[in-house]
């Protein structure tokens, strides 16, 4: 009889504790909505751009090209000038306790190095009362220096990828001994996707007119990886180092339809945000 009352005494006592323990926020994520915003800082591989139109059809081989930072400044949170800096914004859903699906526009900036010395081949033959007629004539791997006239180069507002992602996301903090995740805890992140690239791309070839409007100019893919700090529930900071692929096909570089470029790159951005997640 001491036994049975003992055993009840002992399940009744564990049921009580069990219930004054509220289920930790952060033990879940299943359900939760969040949004991240931030900087980055980017690196290109070499490409070969392709230039076509009804006077010519040059390429020039293995170009070289750089982010264009702006550093800690204001427009980094002015809504009205947040295109200027180099900038990362996500929506992301919680469909499982560990995974997400995110929708974000990746913001970076592609600048040719100007003044540079690089191989073209083709042909160019403008109308000999054309300035840029100097440039007429047939080249083939020709070292060629990128001086303003001959052409300027970059997507600066910007190189914007618009993309889809599906992370995993696994929670750390016990490897840290860390004894309240509500207060502070620790996630290692990674995920995959693809999207448009809807660059603003600003090109003077050969003296003409640039195009200058926003164009859907071809896709990417991604796969990112990194370390999310979260404190009290609901706020975090999150590095991430994000590799891909971009390749644009067709990218307006001029007000004729008959003028375009096209090319064909790797990237490699570093990205610190952050952000907010909360349970819908």
């Amino acid at each position: 009889m001491a036994v049975l009352t003992f055993c009840a005494f002992s399940q009744y006592t564990f049921a009580q504790e069990t219930a004054t323990t509220p289920e930790k926020y952060t033990a879940h994520n299943k359900g939760k909505f969040f949004v991240t915003w931030g900087g980055n800082r980017a690196n290109y591989t070499k490409s070969d751009i392709h230039f076509k139109g009804d006077d010519y059809n040059i390429t020039i081989h293995d170009v070289k090209a750089e982010d264009k930072p702006k550093g800690y400044h204001i427009d980094y949170l002015n809504p009205a000038r947040m295109t200027i800096p180099q900038t990362n914004l996500k929506f992301g859903y919680f469909i499982t306790d560990h995974y997400n699906i995110t929708i974000g526009v990746d913001h970076m900036k592609y600048v040719m190095n100007q003044n540079q010395i690089a191989n073209v081949s083709g042909n160019i033959n403008l109308p000999a009362s054309e300035e840029s007629s100097i440039y007429n004539g047939t080249y083939n791997n020709t070292p060629t220096e990128m001086t303003k006239d001959f052409l300027q180069f970059e997507h600066t507002d910007g190189l914007n990828y618009i993309h889809t992602q599906i992370n995993r996301v696994d929670d750390i903090s016990k490897w840290f001994s860390l004894p309240n995740t509500d207060k502070f805890q620790i996630n290692l992140t990674e995920g995959i996707g693809g999207g448009l690239l809807y660059p603003k791309t600003n090109t003077t070839l050969l003296g003409k007119d640039r195009h200058d409007e926003f164009h859907v100019s071809g896709y990417g893919i991604s796969a990112q990886a990194g370390i999310n700090f979260t404190f009290f529930k609901h706020f975090f900071i999150q590095g991430e180092l994000k590799g891909g692929y971009i390749d644009m096909q067709d990218i307006k570089t001029t007000k004729s339809d008959a003028d375009s470029a096209s090319q064909h790159f790797a990237f490699l951005e570093r990205i610190i945000s952050v952000g907010g997640i909360f349970r819908l």
